[in-house]
């Protein structure tokens, strides 16, 4: 074979093989009528911040496309187990962003409940036609991190994963309204981050 013709080969096939492992999850592309809903807790409702400020709204605004918030300060990942049907049922959302996880943390609770809790969450969106988006809730412990769960249930599912505005935003006491939630310039960043995740996911 001619010289130039095997490195263009070759060329050819770490390109190709470069764009596979770039590809990651997926979700659909939104059509004109599709929903967003921000399923979470106070993170997601937004508390610490004036109305129009909280991270689903802002995420309104950049997608140009309804995002229901349904958030529900203080709640568990058990509560919101039981609590989603009913959000799925009256919304019929394309997308799901779902930020639960930090309320089970607070209260020390069976850190494997909490992964089974957001796992039957996962796959009950799924089964009702929807995609997810899930995001990373970092817990206390020799400083902020982000459980394992996360990345394992992102991997399992093969669903989009945020996993380190939170971490980073609530590491920085400038981004935050109090000790756990953030200011309107902290949920802009994450607005503005799951936005950059939904856009990868969608290929664009």
């Amino acid at each position: 074979m001619d010289r130039n013709i095997f490195l263009c080969w070759c060329w050819l096939f770490f390109v190709l093989l470069g764009a596979g492992c770039d590809k990651g999850p997926r979700v659909a592309p939104f059509s004109q009528d599709a929903v967003v809903l921000a399923f979470g807790d106070s993170l997601t409702y937004g508390t610490g911040v004036a109305a129009g400020q909280s991270y689903p709204e802002v995420l309104s605004q950049l997608l140009g496309k309804p995002v229901v918030n349904v958030g529900v300060p203080g709640e568990v990942t058990s509560a919101g187990l039981t609590r989603l049907p009913a959000m799925l049922e009256r919304y019929h959302p394309t997308l799901v962003v779902l930020c639960q996880g930090g309320n089970d943390f607070l209260r020390r609770l069976d850190q494997e409940e909490t992964r089974s809790n957001l796992k039957a969450m996962v796959s009950m969106i799924r089964s009702h036609g929807a995609d997810v988006i899930l995001i990373g809730v970092p817990k206390l412990g020799f400083g902020l991190e982000v459980p394992k769960l996360y990345a394992s249930i992102a991997e399992e599912a093969a669903v989009p994963l945020e996993k380190g505005i939170l971490l980073k935003l609530l590491s920085d006491n400038s981004m935050k309204s109090d000790a756990i939630h953030l200011n309107a310039t902290g949920y802009r960043l994450m607005a503005e981050a799951v936005y950059n995740v939904i856009q990868k996911a969608q290929g664009r």
